[in-house]
């Protein structure tokens, strides 16, 4: 018995090192020629307009974001120009106006598209249903290029 898992073993050992050879010997041939050289060819720059880059943009993306969060744009961020656009989205939650959002009011959107989803009004969603209430895809913007 110990013989034949031996001479398995070995087998299996020299498969492998046949195996590395021949892997090694191919990756030393470059199966690839090179790239042909470019042909000279002349160059004409092109004239009048076209021949201007776009002009860039001189303030960058974040720049911009800076700007738009710089509510009275004094060159600063404070808390309360941070958490302005927030405050309105709480506001639109809390329903009482107590200043607070219970479970309830957290969840009012969710319970208002669950409710609208469930059709046949019995509680639960099937698979149709479920289906049905898959959100939308937000359109992209068309590249103004």
């Amino acid at each position: 018995m110990i013989r034949a898992v031996a001479a398995g073993a070995s087998a299996l050992l020299l498969i492998a090192a046949g195996f590395f050879i021949v892997k090694s010997r191919a990756e030393a041939d470059d199966p690839i020629p090179p790239a042909p050289k470019p042909a000279a060819t002349s160059y004409r720059p092109l004239t009048g307009p076209a021949a201007d880059p776009p002009a860039a943009s001189e303030r960058s993306r974040e720049a911009k974001r800076f700007a738009r969060a710089d509510r009275d744009r004094d060159g600063r961020i404070t808390l309360d120009e941070q958490l302005q656009p927030r405050r309105k989205a709480f506001a639109r939650a809390d329903r009482d106006g107590s200043g607070s959002l219970s479970f309830e009011e957290w969840t009012a959107a969710t319970a208002a598209k669950f409710a609208k989803a469930d059709k046949d009004g019995s509680g639960w969603l099937d698979a149709a249903e479920y289906a049905a209430s898959k959100p939308k895809p937000k359109a992209k913007p068309k590249c103004q290029c």
